[in-house]
């Protein structure tokens, strides 16, 4: 966790369904307070049978047909096969709610469903579409409204509601709809973090044990070859054999745990001496005093590699290190004598170590010098960049 976000937590978000049931519900319940009274009145003050038949069946047809659509488009289930069953759909919730005060009078409250079907126009239509029909449905409810001798208040509250709720249908879907988006985007940031972690991993592990293999092999080899003629010398690279696989085991431990720091005078005093021990000529370089410790981990890494590949790949002779730390970059360049002599390519290596190099703002190049030599070179600048 970085400092800028320590100590912020982070929002849980609920499943898309837990949203769109919530959503509904609401929905459903202001619907309800818009023509449940009226509804009420029928049931229990009037008492009207004939009106009860005709109430009570558009009143669930708008219920269920609303919270069906709100549904489907929330939870983004509305397949184009299904758009114009979904057209079907509104028109039917506008047409029972244009019955419903034309057949049972506007004086109980039912011109109020004369704006209910404008929160589904942007829920089910595409918005430049939404935007033609309410303003078409906008102007008609008015006319509609005039014939039903609906007052001039309610009149004015329908012409400038429609709008407004077929606006916030609109809303309340693109911010589902976001939501939704930030759900998957988390998820794949994860799925990336994942894969990071992962390459991380294989790239540390390769430069870990791609050298300390190398070193304990060479160091075998040179106990093998004085095996009859210089038992102390045997037992001394046995001794080196041993402490350098227990680093070895220490250092996949780091690796795995994620906590293995380089440090630039430590590969660079192993490097010299896994290297003089082979029979190739190298001294160890030394070092500015005031290198920022930001370069010692990728300039590290270089110097691990390369002496790894000069020990694999080049029989070389010799082999020059130098850091440069004049200017805004620290400069690490290798050469050995083994261009001519190489069997073969650094692996997967090199490019771990331009990846590491790239993510510092650094810079590699390797490749033969022209004069028998190969030659690395890395920078990494001091500052941040």
């Amino acid at each position: 966790m970085s400092p800028g976000t320590e100590g912020r937590v982070r929002p849980r978000i609920p499943r898309l369904t837990a949203i769109a049931a919530i959503i509904v519900a609401m929905a459903l319940v202001t619907l309800a307070g818009l023509v449940l009274s009226p509804m009420w009145d029928e049931l229990v003050t009037r008492r009207d049978a004939g009106r009860i038949a005709v109430a009570v069946p558009l009143v669930a047809a708008v219920f269920a047909l609303y919270g069906r659509l709100l549904w489907l488009n929330l939870v983004r289930r509305a397949a184009p096969v299904h758009r114009s069953v979904q057209r079907l759909g509104l028109a039917a919730v506008l047409a029972c709610c244009w019955t419903l005060p034309a057949l049972l009078g506007v004086g109980q409250g039912w011109a109020n469903a004369l704006v209910v079907p404008a929160g589904l126009i942007a829920v089910v239509l595409p918005a430049r579409q939404a935007a033609a029909v309410t303003g078409a449905v906008a102007a008609l409810t008015f006319g509609y409204g005039l014939v039903l001798d609906l007052p001039v208040l309610t009149l004015l509250y329908n012409l400038a509601g429609i709008p407004l709720t077929a606006f916030s249908g609109y809303v309340t879907i693109w911010l589902v709809h976001v939501v939704q988006e930030l759900h998957e985007a988390r998820a794949e940031l994860a799925g990336a973090a994942v894969g990071e972690e992962r390459l991380r991993f294989a790239r540390d592990l390769h430069d870990v044990l791609g050298h300390s293999l190398q070193a304990v092999a060479l160091r075998a080899e040179v106990a093998e070859r004085f095996l009859d003629r210089d038992p102390g010398r045997v037992r001394g690279e046995l001794v080196e054999i041993q402490a350098m696989a227990r680093d070895s085991v220490r250092d996949v431990r780091e690796v795995v745990r994620g906590y293995r720091a380089t440090s630039l005078r430590g590969e660079l005093d192993g490097v010299s001496a896994v290297l003089r021990a082979a029979g190739i000529v190298c001294d160890r370089p030394d070092l500015p005093p005031d290198l920022p410790a930001r370069v010692h981990e990728p300039l590290g890494w270089v110097a691990r590699e390369a002496a790894t590949n000069v020990l694999r790949h080049a029989g070389a002779s010799w082999c020059r290190i130098t850091v440069d730390a004049d200017g805004p970059h620290v400069r690490l360049e290798i050469v050995n004598d083994g261009a001519g002599r190489r069997a073969g390519t650094g692996g997967s290596g090199l490019t771990g170590l331009a990846e590491r190099l790239r993510a510092a703002g650094g810079a590699l190049a390797a490749g033969p010098a022209g004069d028998g030599t190969f030659r690395v070179t890395a920078t990494v600048p001091k500052g941040d960049t």
